[in-house]
């Protein structure tokens, strides 16, 4: 099997989206089983790049873990990191895009299967090894899987990863938007890529405007910082200079999986360029994860709609 080059950690569950648009969750005729989990995005969307991945986590021992695990496997997903556990369900979530367009999430995790994995249940070699360690900030919620996904941070970054991190902003699954901003830029603490939106930029920050928020929320161990602005494009910053990148106009279908599609494309340009990745104009990498987020809402849902290489390279010529 190939060396896995990135290794994405944290949740893999079931999004039930809503059959209709406009609707609040509670209000949906019904909705179809999707799956989903921002890391598993993460994971599928790099693998279909042909990047090898893995995907550490924990599901539970049920058929919804078992119809997740198989999923993520079929993409090409390295899923030995991929713990089971019959102490808690897999995690459950309820999509519907509501009437002003925004995406609402209604939660069955209390706890779920992700929630209780703990550092016995980490796969040190494979972290050891990788080249790049994603995490997001759903996993920094609760114990114990907050100090196991803390644990493997460590453990990667001493072998020499690069850390990587989107720091999801989820309110209903945090105690109080206090606690959320605290986890949250815990999180940021360790990393040297991070992905981040321009909502949440302003939840961390305190200010709308992107160039004064990345500094304000700048830690020493950052490399490079990517705003994204949905079809906007992006913004991105190292220490010292700022890029702009422009977005692609697509028909957007649904927005869901598309930062995650963002997030693989950007941490494939990385691996591809290997250890030159920091001297290189990063412009190209960027227009790349623009391109694969925007191929993400032209289609329905969040796994199904990420590219493979072909549909990347095709994207990419016909909207050159």
């Amino acid at each position: 099997m190939s060396t896995v080059r990135v290794v994405s950690f944290g949740e893999l569950l079931i999004d039930f989206v809503a059959l209709e648009r406009g609707v609040y969750v509670g209000n949906a005729s019904g909705f179809a089983k999707k799956p989903g989990g921002a890391p598993a995005n993460v994971a599928v969307g790099l693998a279909k790049l042909g990047i090898p991945t893995a995907l550490m986590g924990q599901i539970g021992d049920d058929f919804f873990g078992e119809f997740l695990a198989n999923t993520v496997a079929e993409t090409g997903v390295d899923i030995r990191a991929l713990r089971r556990t019959d102490k808690a369900m897999t995690a459950l979530a309820f999509v519907a895009v509501e009437p002003n367009g925004e995406r609402s999430f209604v939660f069955y995790r209390k706890p779920s299967a992700d929630m209780l994995m703990t550092e016995a249940d980490l796969d040190m070699n494979m972290l050891a090894s990788t080249d790049i360690f994603h995490y997001g900030s759903i996993t920094l919620i609760d114990d114990p899987v907050k100090s196991t996904n803390l644990a493997a941070i460590e453990h990667a970054k001493a072998h020499g990863a690069l850390i990587s991190y989107d720091p999801n902003l989820r309110p209903p699954l945090w105690p109080s938007l206090g606690d959320a901003k605290t986890g949250m830029l815990l999180g940021l603490r360790y990393a040297n890529i991070v992905k981040i939106s321009e909502e949440e930029l302003e939840f961390l920050s305190g200010t709308s405007d992107i160039a004064t928020g990345v500094r304000k929320i700048w830690q020493p161990d950052l490399k490079l910082m990517v705003v994204t602005k949905g079809e906007g494009g992006c913004h991105a910053f190292s220490d010292a200079q700022d890029w702009q990148v422009a977005g692609f106009n697509v028909t957007v279908e649904d927005t869901i999986g598309a930062g995650d599609g963002f997030v693989a494309g950007l941490l494939a340009g990385i691996s591809d360029a290997g250890d030159d990745w920091l001297t290189l104009d990063p412009t190209p990498i960027l227009k790349q994860a623009n391109a694969v987020g925007a191929i993400a809402t032209s289609r329905a849902g969040g796994i199904p709609s990420l590219p493979t290489r072909d549909e990347l390279d095709t994207f990419l010529k016909n909207n050159a």
